[in-house]
């Protein structure tokens, strides 16, 4: 479903991920993003495959870009030139959204800020992605996910185990992803307010809010228990040992999540083939599996190391509580639930030989998947989209030959 918001567009000034996913999702609703390129450097997350961080070849496609970018479509603009400016204003007056995670200073030099902008559209909504936030002494300053989402919002600290030496790197994007989706209804709100009132919002959204927001039960309690950082509980320790992980015989790993322990206590232990456990005055109930956490983790330890992963997924299947496999990036391309829900679509790409799998953003309208379209080439649609504003194919040429627009 890519109706819900038909109609809006988005002019949208930002390159690598937080930013441009929160556009890429605003495509997936229905909106016609416009994303303003260089014409020269583009995204610099086009050269990732270049520079070695991606992989790539004559058949690989940049998934990096095509993730956070499909649906879109580029136009390039140099917004350093007085006559890329005026263009990029003159799409800015047909705008609803000015989406940028450009910093404080490149704003005003490129006069992109939120007095620019509104001067040419003041019922426009401006949303801006930043590292810490537009406000304190690092306001300016940049901020990629693994810094200021992961380390500095307490992520990395919080998600590593205790007995490591060195804290976890976290995954490519994994704070972008979430501060994009924020982003993206963050700006829903705004439009929706506008509806209301006719009054446009300022939409400010940062990696470090986000990080602290997924961080805020341990950000909190840290505060008012004078909790220490990092590592959490050891496993062997769990007060309901059926919130926990074991590994299997085929070293995976299931996680149980059976939060109110005396209702599903006895149910598992019949699927998990040992009835005795039931009465077990160790494990009779709530209270007295906690007094025996160890004693139960390393029993319920040896049983799971009994059986493979497959045999698991088998004797769970009736199962009341929750419990989940812990799979792969792989493994989820073969996931039945993904397959039904439409949560990863194959998209066609121009010259691939086969469609490229892009991961839906989570929500869905009237129970219908998300329909995805490529992401669009460096400028591709610069002249379609000026040609809509109104300039003429000489105007256009004009503008190529001085270099304001690719």
């Amino acid at each position: 479903m890519r109706d819900v918001m038909s109609g809006i567009r988005v002019v949208e000034v930002a390159s690598w991920t937080f930013v441009p996913a929160a556009g890429a999702v605003l495509a997936d609703w229905g909106a016609d993003v416009l994303k303003i390129e260089h014409p020269e450097s583009g995204d610099p997350q086009r050269g990732l495959i270049t520079s070695g961080l991606v992989p790539g070849g004559a058949d690989i496609p940049n998934f990096m870009i095509e993730q956070p970018n499909r649906g879109k479509r580029s136009v390039g603009i140099d917004m350093g030139t007085d006559a890329g400016r005026e263009l990029l204003y003159r799409l800015v007056e047909t705008a609803d959204v000015f989406l940028t995670n450009f910093l404080p200073g490149p704003r005003s030099r490129l006069k992109i800020d939120v007095e620019h902008i509104r001067a040419r559209n003041p019922k426009i909504i401006y949303a801006r992605g930043t590292g810490q936030g537009i406000r304190g002494p690092d306001a300016s300053k940049g901020g990629y996910d693994g810094a200021s989402y992961w380390a500095r919002g307490t992520a990395g600290v919080q998600l590593t185990p205790g007995d490591r030496e060195w804290p976890i790197m976290q995954t490519p994007a994994f704070g972008d992803l979430q501060g994009a989706q924020t982003i993206a209804g963050g700006i829903a709100a705004a439009l929706f307010h506008r509806e209301r009132t006719g009054e446009a919002k300022i939409v400010d959204i940062s990696l470090l809010g986000t990080a602290m927001w997924a961080m805020s039960p341990f950000i909190v309690a840290a505060k008012l228990f004078d909790m220490p950082a990092g590592g959490g509980r050891d496993r062997r320790d769990m007060p309901n040992p059926i919130v926990n992980t074991y590994r299997t015989q085929d070293g995976r790993f299931i996680s149980l999540v059976m939060l109110e322990s005396d209702r599903f206590w006895g149910d598992l232990c019949q699927h998990i083939g040992r009835p005795e456990l039931i009465d077990d005055p160790r494990f009779v109930d709530s209270r007295a599996r906690a007094e025996n956490a160890r004693a139960c983790v390393e029993t319920l330890d040896e049983v799971f190391g009994q059986r493979t992963v497959a045999q698991w997924r088998e004797a769970l299947e009736t199962v009341k509580g929750v419990w989940a496999v812990y799979q792969t990036p792989l493994d989820v391309h073969d996931d039945p639930q993904v397959a039904a829900n439409g949560y990863v679509l194959p998209v066609e790409l121009p010259g691939a030989s086969k469609p490229l799998g892009l991961v839906a953003n989570p929500v869905q309208f009237d129970e219908t998947p998300s329909s995805l379209r490529p992401a669009p080439g460096h400028g591709e649609h610069t002249d379609e989209v000026l040609t809509e504003l109104g300039l003429s194919m000489d105007e256009i040429i004009e503008h190529k030959i001085s270099g304001a627009i690719l």
